[in-house]
């Protein structure tokens, strides 16, 4: 098959390479994988317990922004205080319940939440970001027929210009460490120049340049597709067990109580990726933390995306309606929808949006972000010489998952990690 790069990093084969691989999951990271080992000649099966892009990747708003991917832990998160998450309206919002292992998560991430370890973590994220963009390219020249869309305007808005000066002072941080980052202030009358969707509540913003969106269930959907064409198998349906490596092949056990052989195995199944990660020396914690999603109608589309950070609130154009997206929200998985997450979120937008039904709401949903206490992604080779693992991305799965598959494939067809990967060693 034809490299789609250019000749850079392209996977392929070298003596005893697996040419039989499975991918478990099939949101964005794992059918990116599924895609480049197939770039280089392999042989794929993609396992989803549900269906193509049922996880995270489905209700997510869709950015492709190399400009604001950062670890989460960060020292404003030390600021926010434990009374503000605890109430249900917060924009990061924790119930309280004896859990013991959420709340070793959290003193985790709270140790993580320095300059000094947020700075360790930023330099790593440069090396994908610079990147990500790139292999979104690499997958259109290849065939995935969803297209990504150039975010003109970018605009993360404030109520007070003293608010956006944190954001500006992020995006220093952020360009100190290497990436590479165009903004501009902008104030008053400007604004409603650049987004007419603005209300006069809206005192400030941040014009960001170079980043892009998409249309996830579309883009998972295209993609899905070219895999499929390929040759490759996607089994919806498939919820996967337990994986059991042997000498010579890996089993994938379903709860049907199949099994199936293969010559490698890539664990890449979101929020529940410990479970069938952790046996295989994979330490880190990876915890749920839940966004929150629906659609609305317009009168009048904003031009591109855009980000109320004092909200959390992303709002992105797709299919006519403007998706509104935001909340981090510390429960289970498997947890029901809470509509009171969707009110405040409405709530939260409501002054800073005009010609927005906000109360003809469709497909709202709730879904769980893969969390690790350091805020960086388990990305390669576990204890398991036939078993790795790509998760653990935050609320950055969408944006960083081509790359991450590009990286995945190169790792476990070349026989060696690139050096990109490692600060995400999943066995650190």
């Amino acid at each position: 098959m034809s490299d789609g790069t250019g000749g850079r990093d392209t996977p392929a084969f070298v003596s005893g390479s697996p040419r039989d691989v499975a991918v478990i999951g099939a949101g964005m990271i794992g059918l990116s994988t599924a895609w480049f080992l197939q770039e280089a000649g392999a042989d794929v099966t993609v396992y989803e317990r549900r269906h193509v892009g049922s996880g995270a990747s489905w209700g997510n708003a869709g950015w492709l922004t190399p400009g604001l991917t950062a670890p989460l832990p960060e020292p404003a998160v030390l600021r926010y205080g434990l009374r503000a998450v605890l109430s249900a309206r917060s924009p990061v919002y924790l119930p309280l319940r004896a859990d013991r292992e959420l709340w070793r998560f959290l003193a985790s991430f709270a140790a993580n939440s320095t300059v000094r370890r947020w700075r360790r973590g930023m330099t790593a994220y440069v090396a994908l970001n610079e990147r990500c963009l790139e292999a979104f390219d690499v997958l259109a020249a290849g065939g995935v027929s969803a297209a990504t869309k150039q975010a003109k305007p970018f605009l993360a808005c404030f109520t007070r210009e003293r608010d956006s000066r944190a954001l500006v002072t992020e995006l220093e941080r952020i360009r100190d460490a290497g990436q590479d980052v165009a903004f501009r202030p902008v104030t008053g009358w400007r604004i409603r120049s650049l987004e007419p969707a603005l209300t006069d509540r809206v005192h400030a913003a941040v014009q960001i340049f170079g980043q892009r969106y998409l249309h996830p269930p579309q883009f998972l959907r295209s993609l899905a597709e070219a895999v499929r064409a390929r040759g490759g198998r996607i089994i919806e349906g498939g919820d996967v067990t337990g994986v059991q490596p042997g000498p010579a092949d890996v089993g994938v056990v379903c709860r049907s109580r199949q099994q199936h052989r293969h010559d490698t195995v890539i664990v890449a199944t979101g929020a529940v990726f410990g479970e069938l990660a952790a046996p295989f020396g994979v330490r880190q914690p990876v915890q749920a933390g839940r966004g929150y999603s629906f659609s609305v109608p317009v009168t009048r589309m904003p031009g591109g995306p855009l980000y109320f950070p004092v909200q959390r609130v992303a709002c992105t154009p797709l299919d006519g309606r403007l998706r509104v997206a935001g909340m981090m929200e510390f429960r289970g998985p498997a947890d029901a929808l809470d509509p009171r997450r969707i009110s405040a979120i409405a709530e939260a937008v409501r002054p800073l949006l005009a010609g927005v039904d906000l109360d003809d709401r469709r497909d709202e949903w709730v879904g769980s972000r893969p969390c690790t206490p350091d805020g960086l992604p388990l990305i390669g080779k576990t204890a398991a010489p036939r078993v790795f693992v790509a998760g653990g991305h935050g609320m950055w799965g969408i944006a960083l998952g081509p790359i991450t598959g590009q990286l995945i494939a190169q790792t476990v067809l070349k026989g060696e990690a690139p050096p990109e990967l490692a600060p995400f060693d999943p066995l650190r």
